[in-house]
């Protein structure tokens, strides 16, 4: 039976439409640390997970997104382990007249965009993570408040992430015209848009249903670092 592309995305993304993105090491690959940690094996024998186990003792932490909890990996221990839901849209509603300008970002504003994730946490977020898909953000007196844009991007589909708002600046709607834009332009390429939430952050994930997302799955998110 043919596994569907998001129960496994990472694996989907990085040996599909983003592998230059990634590091293999047999039966394993992880994303190249500069651009962020996903991980993932292609199954999960023992040769498969010292596979893993050697990847992350050569290039540091990592991250699985999978539908059931990963088996003990040789070398690493569990930072943490979270439920997350997993989300698509394939209609977004229809947007709506703002009093702010949406910009396409770029290599330009790289450090901007990493300080602006770094400072709200909206997930992993590294040097050249802005380089995975399009960016769109909004910028006040010259300076960039709000973003969102694209990482994984598996054959027929592509995840909206990095959905952030400076603090002092949020409730402005941002964020959800930026998450709209981005869903829009994923839609209009023919596409499908898929999301991951934190199961318990029910006010994101209200915010999402409204512009069209539904529940598809539960994964969940481990990180892995060194023993």
């Amino acid at each position: 039976m043919s596994v569907h592309p998001l129960d496994r995305p990472v694996l989907s993304a990085f040996t599909g439409r983003q592998a230059e993105l990634a590091i293999l090491r047999g039966c394993a690959l992880r994303l190249h640390p500069d651009f962020g940690l996903f991980a993932t094996t292609v199954d999960d024998t023992p040769q498969a997970l010292a596979d893993l186990g050697t990847l992350v003792a050569d290039h540091g932490d990592t991250g699985l997104v999978e539908r059931h909890a990963p088996p003990p990996v040789p070398g690493t221990r569990v930072v943490s382990s979270a439920l997350c839901l997993q989300m698509t849209a394939q209609t977004v509603v229809p947007a709506w007249a703002t009093d702010f300008e949406i910009l396409n970002l770029s290599d330009a504003d790289a450090a901007e965009m990493l300080a602006l994730a770094t400072l709200t946490k909206p997930g992993p977020f590294f040097a050249r993570t802005h380089q995975m898909g399009r960016f769109v953000g909004v910028r006040l007196a010259g300076k960039l408040v709000a973003m969102a844009g694209e990482r994984m991007r598996p054959d027929g589909y592509t995840e909206a992430s990095g959905v952030c708002v400076h603090p002092d600046h949020r409730g402005q709607g941002y964020a959800a015209r930026l998450l709209q834009e981005v869903t829009t332009r994923i839609l209009a390429r023919g596409e499908q848009a898929f999301l991951h939430s934190y199961a318990d952050n029910t006010t994101a994930i209200r915010l999402y249903e409204s512009l069209g997302y539904r529940g598809r799955a539960e994964v969940i998110f481990t990180i892995l670092t060194r023993a």
